[in-house]
């Protein structure tokens, strides 16, 4: 019997590098989304890159060549609705809060699924962790007390939507494959678009935004949903999902380089210990998958 063939590390370093990137890319573009709010608003922001990263996608991915029939447009719609809430309230809680805080707590929602979705006792210890790191950030230090709550309140209602996304988009994503984010995106920004223009109105249309706009729909949208779509059938589930748990990592980053945000010691303790809750949980609930995951268990970029 032939053994199984494993992959080399150079046929895994270059996924893997694909993945750094695309958080790289996603939380810069959050960092960089921050320019656009005192002309428009989180808002407008928001409804900028949805509109912008969907005609990206479209043309790009062009999802009308290869329509299933018949098509469960349900899971379709909850994913696109679930993706607009992710990205509203994500960009409402950046306005308020520094981004490595609000990335840490949205990613709060992916934790739930794979926490509750498992039937582990051990991975008690997972939650629990993560609760220690919210309290961290959010209830310690005076500089957790400083937080706006309003805001924390904006960031945990983007983590609510984001393991909806998750949840929607595993059914959604089996039927449309890789035209599911280009689906998905259209969808969104049409949710979103008339909060975009009840709050902005006409600057949306100030052609003066239109260069950031587009560079925060191509970092946040377009450069990490194609490095991901390279990276996910090259990667095993276990790893792919780890690696992903990293993503506060980025946004404390940028939003220390970009924004010249800084977090407080125990603040920084609360993010490590979000990922480390987040990347455990994440390899319990891949270890017993034996498929990668799927594109929309993928942050909604």
């Amino acid at each position: 019997m032939t053994a199984r063939a494993t992959p080399g590390r150079p046929a895994v370093a270059l996924p893997l590098l694909a993945v750094v990137v695309a958080m790289a890319a996603f939380q810069v573009g959050a960092a960089t989304a921050k320019g656009l709010f005192p002309a428009i608003g989180s808002e407008g922001a928001a409804t900028l890159r949805l509109v912008l990263g969907a005609a990206m996608l479209m043309v790009v991915v062009r999802p009308w060549r290869a329509w299933p029939r018949p098509a469960p447009l349900v899971p379709l719609f909850g994913l696109g609705a679930c993706m607009a809430g992710a990205v509203l309230f994500f960009y409402l809680a950046v306005g308020r809060l520094p981004l490595g805080v609000a990335i840490a707590l949205q990613f709060l929602g992916p934790l739930g699924v794979a926490i509750f979705g498992s039937r582990r006792a051990g991975d008690l210890v997972w939650a629990a962790l993560a609760g220690a790191g919210v309290w961290s950030l959010v209830g310690v230090d005076r500089a957790a007390a400083a937080l706006d709550p309003l805001g924390v309140v904006f960031a945990l209602a983007a983590a609510a939507a984001w393991a909806g996304y998750i949840l929607c988009g595993r059914s959604a994503s089996t039927v449309f494959g890789t035209s599911t984010a280009a689906l998905a995106v259209t969808i969104a920004a049409l949710i979103v678009l008339p909060v975009g223009v009840h709050r902005a109105g006409p600057a949306l249309l100030d052609p003066a935004l239109l260069p950031l706009a587009l560079l925060v729909a191509l970092l946040s949208t377009v450069i990490p949903f194609s490095l991901e779509m390279y990276a996910l059938p090259r990667l095993p589930a276990r790893t792919f999902a780890t690696f992903t748990s990293l993503e506060p990592v980025f946004g404390v980053l940028s939003g220390l380089f970009v924004l010249g945000e800084r977090l407080t010691p125990v603040q920084v303790g609360g993010v490590a210990m979000v990922i480390a809750a987040a990347a455990g949980a994440a390899r319990s609930s891949a270890g017993r998958r034996a498929s990668p995951p799927s594109v929309a268990e993928a942050p909604p970029t």
